[in-house]
């Protein structure tokens, strides 16, 4: 058993069950990505950056034995591949919209410079020459 920053008894099991509940939620984290679902994933982001402060305090008043340190570990590591695998989809989506502005500029581009339709002043050459002429 160790004491918490707050004065209250925290025990190893507890430590070990906040780190299980991360790697859950770092899982949800991770369906919601595979999925493309941005919003579940950014509303989920907010209770994780939570979690990880409390399972911060939680863990500096408590000391681990061997076996509850190899557990945790193990935890830590698939919370860490959890998140690699997020970055992961969310930098391809980064990309992804990068690309789709980078297309929207050149459209817009492309229509200010030529605009809606034939501008004032240009002349149809078709019209004017026939357009069976070679």
């Amino acid at each position: 058993m160790g004491q918490s920053l707050d004065g209250a008894l925290v025990s190893s099991d507890a430590v070990l069950d906040a780190y299980t509940r991360l790697l859950t939620r770092s899982e949800s984290m991770l369906e919601s990505a595979l999925a493309a679902d941005w919003e579940a994933l950014v509303d989920q982001e907010t209770e994780y950056v939570q979690q990880v402060e409390r399972l911060s305090t939680l863990d500096a008043g408590v000391s681990l034995d061997g076996e509850e340190q190899r557990h945790k570990a193990e935890l830590l590591e698939r919370i860490l591949a959890n998140d690699l695998e997020i970055r992961r989809h969310l930098i391809q989506r980064r990309d992804e919209l990068g690309e789709l502005i980078g297309v929207s500029r050149r459209q817009r581009d492309l229509q200010r410079t030529y605009g809606a339709g034939a501008r004032p002043g240009v002349i149809d050459a078709g019209s004017r020459f026939g357009a069976d002429s070679s």
